[in-house]
């Protein structure tokens, strides 16, 4: 019988947070599911402790790191779900999460892609879950501090979506990887995960090409997971992760936006970008702890 749910799950070196998110998992939906877990190439025990505890999730064992979109799409070529569920190794799914998706998800035909409203550890939102194209002007906005400081404004704040509810259930233009719910009807339709994206923007990717292909992206707060951010992978190679983040933006503005503005735009906004990647390289190598993009509470 065709599960709901295929849930696929990249990891590297986090056995303890996949553990827990696994468990929970399996503690907190009922809906029909499979799991299927790609390791790329851990060593601390990942997939001895797969092999002993959960011995019903399907494991694809990966030679090297070979990224998050590839990891996923050797997880979706062989899900058979009706939906598909992109969910980070270190994520603990609350009661009832999954299975309000799918329920949103068959409530709403018109919704090809949909996320939860995503928790940090201290239970207030990470911000990153609902967001915009990531557009010059909404970076501009958060990186200086204008969203900070009108968090309520359309204008400033469209980045992170501040200016609306928490709470509210409404339409997005992106979601975030961490847990994304997809209709099967929008794979077939537009493909798999651009593989160019090692690592990071390609969520915001696929659900540019799914509102381009005319289905709807929505950010449904009713279903929530804790997100501990940046376990794993990102820690284990802090320096490898700034590059592909600005890699990722810098191919994903070249693809996706690029062709909205005036080419010396373009390539100001190139240097810019180059900038960037050095100051938080050179940030990095400063701080105690080395990590990726920002400190989750």
């Amino acid at each position: 019988m065709t599960p709901d749910l295929s849930i696929s799950i990249p990891t590297l070196q986090a056995k303890d947070f996949l553990r827990d998110c696994l468990r929970s998992i399996y503690a907190h939906t009922h809906c029909s599911f499979e799991i299927i877990v790609v390791d790329n190439a851990s060593r601390d025990g990942t997939l001895e402790m797969l092999r002993d505890e959960f011995s019903a999730v399907r494991v694809i064992a990966n030679n090297t790191n070979v990224g998050f979109a590839k990891a996923i799409n050797q997880a979706l070529r062989v899900s058979q779900g009706r939906y598909a569920l992109l969910l980070n190794n270190d994520t603990v799914v609350l009661p009832d999460a999954l299975d309000r998706l799918v329920a949103f998800a068959d409530a709403h035909p018109q919704v090809g892609i949909c996320g939860p409203k995503i928790l940090n550890r201290d239970g207030t939102l990470q911000k990153q879950c609902r967001r915009s194209y990531a557009t010059p002007w909404d970076l501009f906005c958060y990186f200086s501090g204008l969203s900070t400081l009108f968090p309520h404004s359309p204008l400033f704040a469209r980045y992170l979506m501040t200016y609306r509810d928490e709470n509210e259930t409404h339409p997005a233009d992106a979601v975030s990887g961490a847990c994304m719910l997809i209709r099967r009807a929008v794979i077939e339709q537009i493909g798999l995960l651009d593989e160019q994206f090692f690592a990071y923007q390609e969520d915001t990717d696929y659900c540019f090409r799914a509102k381009r292909a005319g289905w709807q992206v929505y950010y449904y707060p009713e279903a929530q997971i804790i997100h501990y951010a940046g376990r794993g992978g990102s820690r284990v190679s802090p320096y490898r992760s700034i590059w592909e983040w600005h890699r990722s933006y810098f191919l994903y503005y070249r693809k996706n936006l690029a062709s909205r503005y005036f080419f010396l735009f373009n390539w100001f906004y190139y240097v810019v970008m180059v900038f960037k990647l050095l100051s938080a390289l050179l940030i990095n190598l400063f701080r105690r702890e080395k990590f990726a993009g920002s400190r989750k509470p």
